[in-house]
């Protein structure tokens, strides 16, 4: 028995699924898909297979000519879920599952027609990351067996369904849709992706297309009518971009993170539709996946960094060649005031700083912050620095194109980067950013002008100066969330009166800009924002939106009345990830 992922029952002594075949019925009024999946082994194969689920009610288990297959599911683990055995008969090329899924499926999020941008039908969005494929399929769940995939879906008329996959055409029936797709390149399965809603979709480019409810499509497709140059950029960066398409959807404000890569179908949050363009630059994030992150990801979410950190440097390279390295620059300062907020979160948990993790009996939901993100991409810069640019994009060239469709280990990486530049491990000293805690000392620094300006006004803020008008209508919303991110956390209300008047912080539509500024203000104590602080807190259901508004309300007596009353009212179109999130803040409230 060999089980290299501690999050899955996976087994590399057992038959390894290739391909997987999807037959989806979507019941909203039961809130489970029902239907069927067929896996497929490749070549004849005997003996137990270990598949991952959680919540999953299993039917039946059949060879394609009816021969009932023995099976076993047992006990629920709290992280793991539940282990379902089969024991192939001899020379089985492949096995039918016949299941459904529990209404309360982590992957799932079923929305009524009252919590839609429409109110005029349901939604539905998966979301797998990062162990939760298994409740919507009995899988192998670890990004290590990648596997193609093909589906049939079937959703009640007019509802559209979409997935991380190729289309294939629809059939209509009387009452009903069902819509075929084509995955042809290997995934992990954290990256199988379904939603089905009220939607629309229009043309960005030869191969990019937005997807949205009707009353988002427009400015959606406005807001990214550009991404067909940012592809382009990053194909120039990286090489040839491989999914064919790059679709997007703009999921219903519960969606609880920024945007989710699934390839040929992107998930976006409808908080990036600023309607100036201004936070478009977070689809590079989750473009630059398709080739750090998708093209090649981590083995585990123990190595989770190889996947983030490489995509946030990526990201911030395509940004650089779009808009310039000032540009670049302030995207290192936002980055910082995350990574500051993440190392401060798990000062008691250090070894949750690291970049090698060890999970074991820890569920990578618990785990998860902006430090593989940050500090991941912060060590790809100085191994670029150590090697020089050119030649470390040569390096991540040969890289992509040696490990494509695979997913891998930080060793197989140091092996690699040992072979093909090597004495840089030790250069940079890898041990200090993937074995130990914390930062660094000799972390990269990034310096700009506009940068040094924008630091030494918030530092003068204490001591009564104040930008001149001048100074101000020369801020981007990038100069002005740095600005923001560096003033301290609780200032006196003559202060933060004078900072909305002049910079008009509560009406922005930038939800970068209005967080940071309410964080500010609600942890101020500050009245003006609470009525502004409830819209957005019952609108959206973005964690890293949550996080510091729900910590500021937790900072005074009347605010975390407000939070309670708050989450009370809009508990229930959280998802459940974010519910997590809320209720470990509120926890730490103390009374009153």
């Amino acid at each position: 028995m060999a089980r290299i992922d501690p999050h899955s029952y996976f087994d590399t002594a057992q038959p390894r699924v290739q391909h997987v075949r999807l037959r989806w019925q979507v019941d909203f009024q039961a809130r489970q898909l029902i239907g069927e999946v067929t896996l497929m082994f490749g070549q004849a194969c005997a003996g137990p297979l270990d598949l991952d689920t959680k919540g999953l009610l299993i039917a039946a288990v059949q060879t394609p000519g009816g021969l009932h297959v023995p099976y076993r599911l047992e006990p629920a683990e709290p992280i793991l879920g539940q282990r379902l055995r089969l024991q192939l008969p001899e020379q089985t090329r492949e096995v039918t599952i016949t299941y459904r899924t529990s209404p309360d499926s982590i992957a799932l999020q079923w929305l009524d027609p009252a919590q839609t941008e429409g109110k005029q039908a349901p939604f539905l969005f998966s979301q797998c990351q990062a162990i939760h494929a298994r409740s919507i399929v009995p899988i192998q769940d670890t990004p290590r067996a990648r596997v193609t995939y093909d589906a049939e879906v079937t959703v009640p008329a007019p509802l559209t369904a979409v997935m991380s996959a190729g289309p294939r055409g629809q059939v209509l029936g009387s009452t009903s849709r069902t819509f075929a797709f084509a995955m042809p390149q290997p995934i992990p399965p954290y990256l199988l992706a379904l939603a089905v809603g009220r939607l629309e979709s229009r043309e960005l480019g030869p191969r990019a297309r937005i997807w949205a409810e009707p009353e988002t499509v427009e400015a959606a497709a406005y807001e990214f009518a550009e991404v067909e140059a940012m592809i382009g950029c990053a194909e120039s960066l990286f090489g040839p971009y491989v999914w064919e398409r790059y679709d997007m959807l703009v999921l219903p404000p519960s969606f609880p993170y920024g945007g989710m890569e699934n390839p040929r179908m992107t998930f976006l949050t409808p908080t990036v539709l600023a309607g100036d363009r201004s936070l478009v630059d977070v689809v590079a994030h989750e473009l630059a996946h398709s080739w750090t992150g998708n093209l090649v990801t981590n083995a585990t979410m123990e190595h989770f960094w190889l996947n983030e950190g490489f995509t946030t440097w990526a990201e911030r390279r395509i940004l650089s060649a779009l808009h310039g390295e000032e540009a670049g620059v302030l995207a290192w300062a936002i980055g910082q005031h995350a990574l500051d907020d993440s190392l401060a979160r798990f000062r008691e948990q250090p070894a949750l700083t690291q970049l090698r993790l060890q999970l074991q009996d820890i569920d990578p939901d618990d785990a998860f912050s902006s430090i593989p993100y940050e500090k991941g991409a912060r060590f790809v810069v100085a191994l670029e620095r150590a090697v020089g640019r050119a030649r470390f994009d040569d390096f991540m060239r040969t890289y992509m194109q040696h490990f494509q469709f695979q997913s891998i280990t930080t060793e197989e990486f140091l092996a690699f980067l040992e072979e093909q530049l090597p004495g840089t491990s030790v250069q940079v000293d890898v041990q200090s950013w993937l074995y130990q805690p914390g930062m660094p000392p000799q972390a990269p620094v990034f310096h700009s002008a506009t940068l040094e300006e924008l630091t030494a006004l918030a530092q003068a803020w204490p001591s009564g100066q104040r930008p001149t008008a001048a100074q101000m209508q020369l801020w981007n919303a990038q100069a002005t969330l740095v600005f923001l991110q560096q003033l301290p956390r609780q200032l006196d209300h003559a202060a933060l009166a004078w900072l909305d008047e002049h910079l008009q912080l509560t009406g922005r539509g930038n939800y970068e800009i209005l967080v940071e500024w309410l964080s500010i203000a609600g942890g101020s104590n500050y009245a003006p924002v609470f009525e502004r602080i409830r819209t957005v807190l019952l609108r959206v259901g973005r964690m890293k939106f949550l996080r510091p508004l729900f910590r500021a309300l937790g900072q005074h007596a009347d605010t975390r009345s407000l939070g309670r009353e708050i989450y009370a009212t809009g508990r229930d179109t959280y998802h459940s990830l974010s519910r997590r999130v809320v209720e470990d803040i509120m926890g730490q409230w103390s009374a009153g």
